[in-house]
């Protein structure tokens, strides 16, 4: 595994993150994996040289960050050899200030994480969400204090407008704050909005991308075909997935399984090599309910496809409605 660095800033990551919102309550989601099932996924990944995690506090009311927690202590010996992300902004309670990027919230979201989680501090520290609610120089302190009280490494951001994030990152900067080092967004061979004005912004500004959704939720694997038809228990109890794609975009679906079915690969690794030939791009997390999908996301790191493939997979490409619309 070749490790990169996020963005500019000094800390390794692996090419490819795992992501955890999988872990949970199967009585809640049917597609969840309990702690027990998840063990050999995270195990996989570990074997693999993945050292990059991503969780978040509202996945799963905070069930997610426990097993997160208690599966990686357990493979790992050494905290410092992995880098454990996660994220704030969504409501963790009933309470109007059990929510949002306010300094009350977040000091104690932080606090909250940690508990959960069973370490002392997080490596990256993103804000899952912007709140309008919340000055923006508020937010952008009290991210500040969070690092400089030693809880978490470094700070990131996730699917805004890119206008939001240059406003937060000069606020950060003319107070002499930390600023964001990475951009969770939605990004994907069939959402390629991003590369209007949010990646040529994280190029610019050295922001490492780690894209959520690289796969379009399983789309681009092929757990969905034309007239409705699922494949798989996630794919028939996703009805986010249903407000995002169009049977329009199975035209891309189709050059991905073209050019997977030359390359003698699945599809999954070419979507995902996709990306990674993105300067731009750090590390896609994946979502992983199978060991092997982790096996497809490493392959995916030494699958290098040509110009004319490239071209190939992006001829589709039909525009979409942008996400977030704030």
């Amino acid at each position: 595994m070749d490790y990169v660095r996020l963005g500019r800033s000094g800390l390794k990551v692996s090419p490819v993150c795992l992501g955890t919102l999988s872990f949970g309550d199967p009585q809640h989601r049917k597609w969840y994996l309990t702690e027990e099932q998840g063990e050999p996924i995270v195990r996989r990944a570990v074997e693999s040289g993945i050292n990059f995690f991503d969780t978040a506090d509202m996945y799963s009311a905070g069930l997610t960050e426990e097993i997160t927690g208690r599966l990686l202590s357990r493979l790992f010996s050494n905290r410092d050899d992995y880098v454990l992300a996660t994220k704030v902004y969504n409501p963790m309670g009933p309470g109007p200030n059990d929510r949002g990027l306010s300094r009350k919230h977040v000091m104690s979201a932080i606090d909250a994480s940690l508990r959960r989680l069973g370490t002392d501090h997080v490596d990256l520290y993103q804000i899952h969400r912007w709140d309008v609610d919340t000055p923006v120089e508020e937010t952008m302190q009290v991210l500040d204090d969070v690092v400089r009280a030693g809880k978490a490494r470094y700070v990131g951001a996730s699917t805004m407008p890119a206008w939001r994030f240059s406003k937060a990152q000069h606020t950060a900067r003319a107070h002499g704050w930390t600023q964001f080092v990475s951009m969770q967004n939605y990004y994907n061979l069939l959402y390629r909005e991003e590369e209007r004005e949010m990646i040529p912004l994280c190029l610019d500004e050295g922001v490492g991308v780690v894209p959520w959704s690289p796969l379009a939720r399983g789309m681009l694997a092929g757990n969905r075909e034309r007239g409705g038809v699922r494949s798989t228990t996630r794919a028939s109890n996703d009805r986010f997935a249903e407000t995002l794609y169009s049977e329009d975009d199975f035209d891309v679906v189709d050059a991905v399984r073209a050019v997977a079915a030359e390359r003698g690969v699945p599809a999954a690794q070419v979507a995902l090599a996709w990306l990674l030939g993105n300067p731009a791009v750090t590390a896609p997390i994946i979502g992983a309910t199978k060991p092997h999908h982790v096996d497809d996301a490493v392959a995916a790191t030494e699958l290098k496809l040509t110009d004319e493939e490239r071209s190939r997979l992006e001829a589709p490409y039909r525009p979409h409605e942008v996400t977030p619309k704030h």
